[in-house]
């Protein structure tokens, strides 16, 4: 018998138990067959995402044998990692000038958060140019922002004078 029949029989008689507690107790209390080998636990969504989403000289090689497996099976998810890398790469080498090509592939490949993506990248297209051809970036402006905040969250909290004072002083 099966576990979820099991259960059902076992709860149709009046047990209140949830499934995962008969299917637990099976587990343990079952002997488990000598020549019984448990298959690969199932991949994880975080697992595919950093294979597909990695720059590919980053990846070990058996990360690269599960990549290319995953892309053979599901050629959605082959091309998303690809317009995904291609943008990286976009974004690395900070050429802007591909970016109409890129987006008219995003659009016709049909993939719906890429398609969305792609135009909402269209909806304002001179921004989005400018940020990828120019080496500007607003980094140091944001970790001080970011600092300032930090201190006004911990003034406010019930830290002493003197904590805050050392605080303001050191940083």
């Amino acid at each position: 018998m099966t576990v979820p029949g099991f259960h059902r029989e076992i709860t149709a008689r009046g047990f209140r138990c949830h499934y995962s507690t008969v299917r637990d107790r099976i587990r343990r209390d079952l002997p488990q067959q000598e020549d019984f080998t448990p298959g690969p636990p199932p991949l994880s969504i975080r697992q595919v995402t950093g294979w597909l989403t990695r720059h590919p000289a980053t990846l070990t090689d058996q990360e690269k044998l599960h990549r290319k497996a995953v892309r053979d099976r599901c050629p959605e998810l082959a091309s998303a990692a690809e317009l995904t890398s291609s943008f990286a790469e976009m974004l690395t080498t900070l050429s802007g000038d591909r970016l109409p090509e890129w987006i008219t592939e995003a659009t016709d490949a049909g993939l719906p958060g890429i398609s969305s993506f792609a135009t909402g990248l269209n909806s304002d297209f001179d921004a989005v140019t400018a940020a990828l051809t120019t080496d500007w970036n607003s980094g140091p402006v944001e970790g001080t922002v970011n600092r300032i905040k930090m201190l006004k969250l911990q003034m406010s909290g019930r830290a002493g004078f003197g904590l805050l004072r050392k605080r303001v002083l050191l940083s």
